[in-house]
């Protein structure tokens, strides 16, 4: 995996690949091929995770926290070795922080199909081939069972909370929903119960994009050179998304119709905005995997934790978790409507909401007001 910097040209894969820095992750390594939703078994399962703070002799202070799409193991701490970002909610994680890491043990997992050390398209298989096309899809449900697997592994036998956003939401929805005698409390930040038409629908072009690029080759370019793969469907796939993780009003506060400093747009140049796609597209074409990404968006279009169980009532009525449901008041991907929809269907909980221009990606930028929500959570 190409560090950011070292190179103008992108990764065919920005991978972590075995023999890079493991910077802070640990690995549990499953000693059995993984029954799949589909019936399917995958073999050969490895998942990265890193913790933070001590597990308690009763092991009642574990804490799971749940990354969103393009998110990893790597919560809390600074970029380096291993780690091209830093930790993505280093504000609630560590001593005296919301996620207290003097009281509380915190297990951050980087998901099954993601590519930061977990098994995914990017990791090369028993005979020594990358995974690539071969990989089968999953779903969220398949995620968690990784998961269980993980927790079983650590001798967690029940989460004081587990807590996420976004496709994080999903994962710890479904698991006070698979695991209801597991789960203590539960926090779902910008996340449904089941993925909208609108949601599968903005997912679609992106997932388009990637595989349409030339350098998809089927979804097998993970030993190609730099320059190579499917880098640029991956860039328009981040642009999509990033529209929508935030919000119109931010948009338009922030860059207006500003012209990028020292280009003209009525001679070729940029406006300032896209100049801010240009930036967020190359920094995740550096530090992500193409095929992961279609893997995991279309697990998140599948996400429905009422499939199979008599709907989506049937399905919350199972969870026994303290919840708190929470939206965000400006996002447009995920309406805080369907954060009311969770607080309406679990016995008990209670929905909170971000006030925020930025859209989605409140639950990571809003620290004081998440941190404010999961000190209620853990009370």
């Amino acid at each position: 995996m190409s560090e950011p910097g070292t190179s103008d040209l992108p990764p065919a894969t920005g991978a972590w690949q075995a023999g890079d820095p493991a910077g802070r992750r640990q690995w549990v390594r499953f000693g059995r091929p993984l029954r799949l939703e589909s019936g399917a078994d995958l073999p050969d399962v490895e998942i990265a995770y890193e913790t933070w703070g001590s597990l308690a002799a009763d092991g009642s202070n574990a804490v799971l926290v749940e990354h969103a799409l393009t998110g990893d193991s790597h919560a809390a701490g600074s970029a380096g070795p291993g780690h091209p970002s830093e930790g993505w909610w280093d504000g609630l994680i560590g001593p005296g922080r919301a996620l207290d890491t003097d009281e509380l043990f915190i297990v951050v997992t980087n998901v099954l199909g993601g590519c930061q050390g977990s098994t995914g398209p990017a990791s090369v298989a028993a005979d020594g081939a990358h995974w690539g096309s071969r990989f089968p899809r999953i779903t969220i449900r398949d995620q968690v069972a990784a998961e269980v697997a993980v927790a079983d592994a650590l001798g967690i036998d029940r989460w004081a909370a587990v807590l996420g956003g976004s496709m994080g939401g999903m994962r710890a929805l479904e698991w006070a929903v698979t695991e209801p005698d597991r789960v203590r409390s539960l926090m779902v930040l910008a996340s449904p119960a089941a993925s909208s038409a609108d949601q599968i629908a903005w997912a679609s072009p992106q997932i388009r994009a990637i595989v349409s690029d030339a350098g998809w080759h089927g979804g097998d370019y993970h030993a190609l050179g730099p320059g190579e793969g499917p880098h640029r469907g991956l860039d328009v796939a981040r642009r999509i998304a990033h529209v929508t993780y935030r919000s119109e009003p931010e948009l338009t506060t922030r860059f207006g119709r500003a012209a990028q400093d020292g280009e003209d747009p009525a001679a070729g140049g940029r406006y300032a905005v896209e100049s801010y796609l240009d930036h967020q597209a190359d920094k995740l074409v550096r530090r992500f995997d193409a095929a992961s990404y279609v893997l995991l968006t279309r697990s998140m279009n599948d996400h429905d934790v009422g499939r199979g169980r008599g709907g989506v009532g049937a399905a919350l009525a199972r969870v026994r978790a303290r919840t708190i449901a929470v939206g965000v008041d400006s996002d447009r991907l995920y309406p805080p409507a369907q954060a009311r929809e969770l607080a309406r269907g679990i016995t008990g909980a209670r929905y909170g909401e971000i006030s925020s221009p930025y859209g989605h990606d409140s639950f990571l930028v809003e620290t004081d007001q998440v941190a404010a929500l999961v000190k209620e959570l853990l009370s």
